[in-house]
């Protein structure tokens, strides 16, 4: 991969440098560039969470503000620093990442109520559609009002199905299920879908420019496609129009999911778990979560989910549950605690540390010590913010695929394997075998 040196304003397939270090004007090593490369990329997925969050609570967002300043202003004269200090500063990006996180669950919350579990149809369509896709509730409730009474129905996609849960969203009786999987099954998905398809955040695919349906896709916000129309000043007009004049969509595949599992709500089972936990009704807890990317290296995650014994609970988010979120996991054997926990979109990561928290009170045990295991699918700039937050907090014995960032070389890997215990998913079996607890 060609590296770009922030000093010097240039990309080369090696830095500044012929043999892979970076030693010209800038007189950064690569393993500083690099690391650079993860603060970037760390403050993209910040930035997506702090735009959600200005949209409903901009009061909130002076400290994320002033994080996401320094470390651009870090990159730029920073010659004197090392690699420690490079460390420190993806530290504070990740606290940064908590932060942005417990305020945008809030504001949620606060605006939408705390989603609860609910059962929703998928690939089930009829009449006159709009398809969502992207993480912006703000904008979807906002659209939700514009089409009410309109005979037009409302789907989701993606990390959209979250939104069911969320009681001042699904009390729209016009909001009627999910259509698809993870983003990128989009060009797919609209070659069957007959109605308009809405993109609200960065996760696409561009369509092609001949493509057959670039006249019903709609995007608002930063997103942009060439050829597709623009949603200004949340104004629907437009999309409403086109949606009317569209073909009915007519699919019936009688398929559901299962979301609204947010952890506000899980801990209202708290006294059930722990004693679940005391004993031994459950064993352990796998976060499997992440955002997913095209490629048969994600059925990793099927894999593993589909492996995990009966007393075993999966904690999810992010678009990676898609792989997996049709299985039905049932309950923990004499409980009534599902075996599946869907916490939402992917700025929703911070419910598994929540829940991790209240555990490790109530038990009076460090959460490095608890019965979970955390294993996660690496796409993009909203899961290196995540993983920046997990190693801000301390977090060990992370398993990370289907393949490491390619801005993590051989010495900043081993850096993070020697300091958090990071390791790379291999075979879900063996993976397994080792993170499983024997039975007691």
């Amino acid at each position: 991969m060609s590296m770009f040196c922030y000093q010097c304003e240039m990309s080369t397939p090696n830095g500044c440098g012929s043999n892979g270090a970076v030693v010209g004007v800038c007189g950064k090593d690569e393993n500083l560039s690099r690391l650079q490369d993860l603060m970037v990329f760390g403050l993209k997925g910040l930035s997506a969470y702090r735009e959600h969050l200005n949209e409903l609570a901009p009061e909130q967002t002076k400290n994320v503000d002033d994080v996401m300043s320094e470390t651009l202003y870090f990159t730029l004269t920073n010659v004197n620093f090392n690699f420690d200090d490079h460390i420190k500063q993806l530290m504070k990006i990740g606290s940064a990442g908590i932060e942005v996180m417990d305020k945008l669950s809030n504001a949620h919350t606060g605006s939408f109520g705390i989603p609860t579990p609910v059962v929703v149809p998928q690939n089930m369509v009829e009449g006159k559609a709009i398809l969502v896709s992207g993480h912006n509730l703000d904008m979807f409730e906002k659209l939700l009002k514009a089409t009410e009474g309109k005979g037009i129905n409302v789907y989701t996609h993606s990390e959209m199905l979250p939104a069911h849960g969320y009681p001042e969203l699904r009390k729209y009786k016009h909001l009627k299920g999910n259509i698809g999987k993870a983003w990128f099954d989009q060009v797919q998905l609209m070659k069957k879908f007959k109605g308009t398809f809405v993109v609200n955040t960065n996760c696409i695919i561009p369509p092609k420019k001949n493509a057959d349906y670039l006249d019903r896709v709609f995007t608002c916000k930063i997103v942009g496609i060439e050829g597709a129309r623009h949603i200004d000043n949340d104004d629907f007009t437009q999309l409403i129009e086109k949606t009317l004049a569209c073909e009915d969509t007519n699919m019936n595949e009688n398929l559901t999911l299962t979301t609204g599992h947010h952890y506000k709500t899980i801990l209202t089972l708290a006294p059930q778990i722990l004693d679940a936990i005391k004993t031994k009704k459950i064993r352990q807890f796998f976060v499997i979560a992440g955002c997913d990317a095209p490629g048969k290296e994600g059925n990793y995650y099927r894999e593993m989910a589909e492996m995990l014994p009966s007393d075993c609970v999966i904690i999810t988010s992010s678009c990676g549950k898609f792989r997996f979120n049709d299985i039905d996991f049932g309950v923990i054997e004499g409980t009534e605690i599902p075996r599946y926990l869907d916490l939402g979109q992917c700025n929703d990561s911070n419910g598994a540390v929540e829940i991790a928290k209240a555990i490790s009170e109530a038990l009076d045990t460090p959460i490095n010590d608890l019965p979970i295991s955390i294993v996660l699918s690496w796409m993009e700039q909203k899961a290196v913010i995540i993983l920046l937050a997990l190693f801000s907090l301390g977090i060990q014995n992370i398993y990370l695929g289907p393949k490491p960032p390619q801005f993590v070389n051989e010495d900043i890997f081993n850096f993070l394997a020697e300091t958090f215990n990071l390791h790379l998913t291999g075979n879900a079996k063996k993976d397994l075998q080792n993170l499983l607890l024997t039975e007691s």
